[in-house]
């Protein structure tokens, strides 16, 4: 951190203290491939739309000045960043928002990474839930190998003891 210099001006968030962590230990050229941290605080059951509202606009707003910040750096086109869930949502409102349930999303950011939506959106038609659930339709271990095989250089099947048809995501 003591070689570590930027003009870029991180908002006072926990995400953003994590990013610009993150940031600092990059640029230090470690030989680190992977960082991670978290941003808690989206398990809620009730009064979802101004907290999740709030916490979104933390993440994007860190994410910018991280990326603002690499850039200024020459160091964008090196990293990519995996945002997931390790849980999705309930359809139904549960009289303030809504439970635990399946088909969580995940975000794939960088330079590097291909824009675009990959898998289709699950039905929210009641007929076609589970239990209340939407029904995922791409397998997040495809996506874990995805980056595991074509962005670490890894074989990802020993890692998920298993193989799973990956995306191409990646530049």
């Amino acid at each position: 951190p003591k070689k570590y210099f930027s003009t870029v001006e991180y908002p006072d968030t926990p995400i953003a203290k994590n990013l610009k962590g993150i940031a600092q230990v990059h640029l230090a050229d470690l030989g680190t491939r992977v960082l991670y941290c978290d941003q808690g605080g989206y398990d809620t059951h009730c009064d979802q739309v101004r907290v999740h509202g709030g916490m979104w606009k933390d993440l994007s707003d860190g994410l910018e000045c991280f990326f603002d910040d690499l850039r200024e750096h020459d160091a964008s086109d090196n990293l990519i960043i995996f945002v997931f869930s390790e849980f999705g949502r309930r359809t139904q409102d549960n009289g303030g928002g809504t439970d635990h349930g399946a088909a969580g999303v995940a975000f794939a950011i960088g330079d590097q990474v291909k824009g675009g939506q990959y898998g289709e959106l699950p039905s929210l038609k009641p007929a076609d839930l589970d239990q209340g659930d939407m029904v995922p339709n791409l397998d997040f271990r495809g996506v874990y190998a995805s980056i595991l095989e074509d962005w670490l250089g890894l074989d990802a099947n020993p890692i998920l003891e298993g193989n799973f048809e990956k995306l191409n995501l990646l530049r």
